[in-house]
Parts: structure tokens; sequence; C-alpha cells
């Protein structure tokens, strides 16, 4: 090994020594090892030796205080599938529970969110059954996840933003319901700063602009808390410790709840960690004797924990010099749950049974997810279910027995009934919070006490306008399979109903003799066993119109065009351009189109379609509807090579997507852009979005694809503009 691989071994020893406990360093050195040699000569995108990212991904792991096999399986973590070992190889180097944790995690591979919404969903339901069968892998994923993002200023800006939105929408969800709170708050500060750089920027120098003015109160205030706390509680161990909210947190609070950076009160946080749960109330009843609370800012995280098993005493105060700050409370137990979440607990750390029940319960909620899936007989519930119900806070209500029940904010009386049973959401007739009878809608607050009242009325059950009135995936799903199994008649009258509109509504006519033939090959071509059962999935909400009628729409048009296909095999070789600057071989006088699914310019390399009645369709070589070999084609005389015309000058109507921060006076810079580059622009639509944010789309005139990409480089310097492509429709 080299002076380099020997050093980075010897950190993650000492990485070990300072976590404590027993090590199996034979193990982890011979995984080092074989690490270093399988992926000798393989460089990462930051151009380092590949064994750096394993090494890193490592040390997090390590950091988070897991075991041996979990250390050894991380440094082995890519080798099965970007080298040529084998699982069988690890398996006899480093046995079957180390290959068992390195098989999940090469099983899971890449989740991409521009993916089609059912690929993505397949990756999901990996994920969660292999974390169900040993969550050390889900844990080495998360740490895989979180060293990627922190070198991710080596991509492309593109892949920047796609594997920013895809940590936030679901890896950051699932290390929160883990409880893995350094994680957590890292993997979202690193994507917010990729995909809103000018807030992250703005909200970092509000933190350095007000530290030192803050720091030195909430340290005056500490001592005099210290001080204070000794006197009244003489002989108890306590631990100060100051916390300051992520970027992430006050970037939600600003962005989404629309506040200033001076209206939200727990940027700073004292934490006070002692010995019991009786000194933790005790410690509270004093901080509220010293200061003045903020009404309805006290939570209490000790009797009611969130689903993560945090727990904490929370309460929101204000100084004598009028600074509001938080105050945390927890014993030193709960402290190390809050770090460190699930590996806190860890079974093969701790020693503990195979059948922990704590351990078990702490994982339900995965058995829950792929249960409500396979009810709804939707995989891409999968998606829903990480980017809603784990992605949000909680709140806490209570049922007239003393039972807590967890549900994400803005949860109305329909997800809390169903949460409580299937059978009580189908039979509940109305609701009570805090025994006031409250609407179907009503959001609940945390600590309300919800009556849910039913009726056992035969033939009673959910109305449909329940569904948008749900916010949880799970109620959403049990809603849906009532109507699947309840009223299948209506079902499919329903969405035989629904499928018309909007076919209508898309301008298309068909006979009832056509309907039936489209109808009943969409239900072959979708696995329905018949064409009621393909109606009665579009009544009940498993099956979304959205999602079928491009796939109509092109079918439709194909039954059109069906009857004329234009004869072109006594057509001379073409030697002269169409106005479009196309030469397409062998053929003339014809029209000729420019696609619009993939908008081709010259440069791009192109290619043409005869299609049927609409003459020669020109595509990029590399757009969607071409096939990689033109030879597997059903039809492959129908493509035909073509060519850009050289030395004609030509304009070409391109689409430029904007993403940028609102601001004023920011059209104006763009056009003052057009105006500099001699642009013809024929259209602009501007829409706000999340976060102060906007988009904008531009129509203009171009010559081709390298006077398009200076185009862009020139809207790239505007202030405030984060993102520019080209749009291919």
């Amino acid at each position: 090994m080299t002076n380099k691989q020997k050093n980075d071994y010897k950190e993650l020893e000492e990485l070990m020594a300072a976590q404590g406990g027993s090590y199996d360093g034979d193990l982890i050195s011979r995984a080092y090892e074989y690490c270093v040699t399988m992926h000798s000569g393989q460089k990462r995108w930051t151009n380092e030796e590949y064994y750096v990212h394993p090494v890193n991904v490592a040390k997090i792991v390590i950091s988070l205080g897991m075991d041996s096999q979990s250390i050894a399986a991380s440094l082995l973590h890519d080798v099965v599938e970007d080298t040529d070992a084998t699982l069988d190889d690890i398996k006899r180097l480093f046995g079957e529970e180390v290959a068992l944790i390195v098989d999940g995690v090469t099983k899971i591979g890449k989740i991409s969110i521009n993916s089609k919404e059912q690929a993505q969903a397949e990756s999901l339901r990996k994920m969660l059954i292999a974390m169900g069968k040993d969550i050390r892998v889900i844990i080495i994923k998360l740490a895989d996840r979180l060293h990627n993002m922190r070198t991710l200023d080596a991509i492309p800006e593109y892949k920047q933003r796609d594997k920013s939105l895809e940590t936030l929408e679901i890896y950051a969800p699932i290390a929160h319901r883990l409880g893995i709170r350094s994680l957590k708050e890292e993997l979202e500060d690193l994507a917010i700063k990729h995909l809103d750089p000018v807030a992250y920027a703005e909200i970092e120098e509000s933190l350095i602009v007000r530290r030192a003015q803050r720091e030195s109160i909430l340290s005056e205030i500490k001592g005099r808390i210290e001080m204070r706390l000794k006197e009244e509680m003489p002989g108890v161990n306590m631990q100060f410790q100051g916390r300051v909210k992520s970027v992430y947190g006050i970037y939600r609070k600003m962005y989404l709840q629309n506040k200033s950076f001076d209206e939200i009160y727990d940027i700073y946080a004292i934490r006070i960690i002692t010995d019991t749960v009786n000194d933790c109330y005790n410690v509270l009843g004093i901080m509220h004797d010293m200061f003045r609370p903020i009404p309805n800012r006290f939570k209490d995280y000790i009797s009611t924990p969130k689903p993560n098993m945090y727990q904490s005493l929370h309460t929101t105060v204000i100084s004598r010099e009028g600074v509001p700050f938080e105050i945390q409370i927890r014993t030193a137990e709960m402290h190390h749950t809050a770090e460190y979440g699930i590996a806190a607990h860890w079974k093969y750390k701790e020693g503990l049974k195979d059948d922990d029940k704590s351990l078990e319960r702490r994982l339900a909620w995965i058995r829950q997810i792929l249960e409500s899936s396979e009810v709804s007989g939707d995989t891409s519930e999968l998606v829903r279910s990480i980017k809603v119900d784990l992605s949000q806070e909680d709140v806490f209500a209570v049922t007239p027995r003393g039972d807590v029940i967890n549900l994400p904010v803005g949860s109305t009386v329909v997800d809390f009934a169903f949460a409580i049973h299937s059978k009580v959401g189908e039979k509940m007739i109305g609701a009570k919070a805090d025994g006031k009878i409250v609407p179907i809608n009503h959001e609940i607050k945390t600590g309300e006490v919800i009556e849910i009242m039913t009726t056992n009325q035969p033939g009673h059950g959910p109305s449909r306008d329940w569904m948008n009135i749900a916010v949880t995936n799970s109620a959403k799903t049990k809603i849906r399979s009532w109507f699947k199994k309840e009223k299948r008649e209506e079902n499919i009258e329903t969405g035989r109903t629904e499928l018309e509109k909007e076919l209508r509504r898309n301008g298309i006519n068909l006979t009832d003799t056509e309907f039936a033939e489209m109808t009943a090959d969409l239900a072959r071509r979708m696995h329905y066993s018949e064409v009621d059962e393909f109606f009665s999935a579009i009544g009940y909400g498993g099956l979304l119109i959205s999602r079928i009628m491009p796939r109509i729409r092109d079918d439709y048009n194909k039954r059109q065009n069906a009857a004329k296909v234009p004869e072109f095999s006594d057509v001379q070789p073409k030697t002269t351009a169409s106005p479009e600057g196309v030469v397409v071989d062998g053929i003339d006088n014809c029209l000729i189109r420019l696609s619009r699914c993939c908008s081709p310019l010259p440069g791009d390399e192109i290619i043409g379609y005869i299609t049927r009645g609409h003459g020669v369709s020109i595509h990029k070589r590399d757009c969607n509807n071409v096939p990689k070999d033109i030879s597997s084609d059903p039809e492959p005389e129908r493509w035909i090579p073509a060519h850009w015309e050289g030395g004609k000058r030509e304009y070409f109507i391109s689409t430029v997507r904007i993403h940028s921060v609102d601001r004023d006076g920011l059209l104006a810079d763009i056009m003052s852009v057009a105006y500099n580059m001699r642009l013809a622009v024929h259209a602009m639509n501007a829409q706000k979005t999340a976060g102060g944010n906007c988009v904008i789309s531009i129509i203009i005139n171009t010559e081709s694809v390298e006077h398009l990409a200076s185009i862009i480089a020139q809207i790239e310097k505007v202030s405030g503009v984060f993102g520019v492509e080209r749009v291919v429709k």
C-alpha cells in the first residue's frame, strides 16, 4: 500500500479508538485491503482514487457507532457492482453476514427522480425490503449518499439538482424516520445548497451576522441557568450545550411559512442534559420561573415520543434582553437516541436479542408502507408514502381512551379515523375535537382529543370526497381499497364515464366499436383480466387517467393515419435541402417537418421517419422515439438517413427554460441579453415557484446547437439565474 493508503487506514483506526468499544480489527483490515486492491485504477468524478469513497463512507458509519460487520460492508459496498468481485467472493473472504449486507446495498441500486414513476417505486420497494431484513443496509446507503452529496460540486449542475431533489424527497425523510439527526440535517442542508443556492447563501450570511451578538447573549444566559440549577438542584449531574438550527430548518420556516429570519424563535437553543425524567420536569419548572415562556411554544416529546423515538422537552422563552430562544431538556439516554437514532440502540453492538421488540416496533413503518402498496396494487404508492407520510413533521392527537396517534402535519379527522383502524374509518359519520363537533376536513392540532363517531348502519361507507380530504397515503389507500371491494358496479360505471369524458376533452371521437376495441386492448396491455376491471380501477382511483392518456392519444393518431402511406420507391436521391435546411437521402419534393418530441437543431445528428400521410418527420438520432438498433424496429424501412445542409443560414424555433430567484428587473435583464445577441423573441412566460423562485420560458430564433449553447451561457450570467435548459417538447 502507498503512504496515503496507510494514512487513510490509520484515520479509520483512530476513529474507532475514539468511539470506544471492541472491533474486529482483522476483519476491518482485510476489508480495507480488499477494497483498495479491487478499486485500483478506478477514479471518482472528483478525480481522486475510487477507494477514497468507501473509506469515507466507513468513517461516517463508524461515527454512528455501528459494528464491525457494518464497517467492513461499507468498505466493500461497491466492489460487487463496480469490480470483478462476486458475492460468493465476499461470502468466502468475509463471512455470510457481511455478504448479506453488501448484497442488500447492491440490490437497492440507484433511485432516479427523473425515471418513470413505476421504476422509481420498484427501486424504493427494494430498499424497504432490504431495510426490513437488516437495517444496517440503509444506514450504509445513507452514509454513501451523504459522502456523494459532500462531493457534489464535481458533477454537472443539472445532475447536482437531480441528486439534491432525490436526497430531499427520499433519503432525508428515511434518515428522519430512523432518527439519525446528524445525517438528516446534513443531507437537507447540502440538498438545499444546490437546489436554492441564493437562499442558502442568504441564510448563512444572516447566521454569521447575528452569531457573535447572539452567542454572547446566550453564553451569559447559559451561565445564569447553570448557577440557578446548581442552587435549586444540588448534586444532580447536568450538561449544557448550545445548538444552532440547521440551514434547511430555517429555510422551511422562512420560505414555506413566509417568516423573516427574526421571526424564527428556535434558531438558537440551549440544551440541558440530566439523569432522570423527574429531573427534566424539575428543570422545566425552574426555567419557566426564570424566563417568560412564549404561549403555545411548549412541546412534551417525553410523554409523547415522536415516531422515530425522539424524546425531549422543548420550550421557547424570552430573556430579559428580549431575545427569544429555545430550551431543550432531556436525559443522557434520550440525547444519545436523538443524535444517533436507531444506531443508538443497535442490537448487534449492545448485545440485544434478535427478537428485541423495541427494534421491531421502530421498524413497523416499513412494513406498513409495503402493506399499503400491496393493498392498493399500485407500487407507485411507495413514492407518495415516502414523500408525504415520512417527510413532514408530526402532530400528536389523543383518542378518548388516552392512546396517542401520530400523524403528519395537516392531517384531518379522516386520517385519524383510518389510523385507528380501517373499520373505524369506514363507519365514520362525524368527529369531535376536545368535545366539540368538527367538520370532516378539520385539521388536527397537537394535544387535541379526537373522538370518531361511527354507525353500524348497513351499507354505510366512505365518501369519494374523502380522497381529497385525506392527507396520509395510508388513509387514501384504505379508502380506495373499500371502494374497490364494496362498490364494484358503481366503480365500473364511474370509470367508464370519466374515461369517455376525458376522451371528449382531448378531441378523441370513437365509435362504440372502436371504443370497445381500444379499452379491451388497454386492459390486456395493462394486465387486467377484463375490461370491467380496467374501468373499476379508474373508478376507485387505483388507475389515474392522466397516466394512460398519452398512450390513448398515440393509438388514436395511428388509427387516424393508418390509411395512407406515401410511396417513395421511385424518387431520385435528393440533392437540395428543404426549407428547414434538411437533406433527406433518396426523397425529393416531400413534406419535411422537424419533430416536436426532440426539436432537432443544426449540429444535432438526425434521422428521418416516413410517416403515414404526413411526409418525413426529422428526429435527433438519440431521441427516445428512435430505436437504438433500427433493424430491431417492426418497420425498419421507414427510417431513412438525413443530414443538415451546410453553408445556409437558417433560423429555428427553440424554447429555453430559465430557473431563477424572483426579483425586480429580472425580465428586463433577460430581454437585454436577447437584444444584445440580436435574438428574435416570439413569446415569454414567467411563473412563480416555491421558495421565492420563478421559472421563465422563452421562445427564440436560433441558428444551431452551438448558437443555442452560447445563448444559454449568456443567460446563465444574469444575476439570480441558477439554471438554464433547452426544452424538448
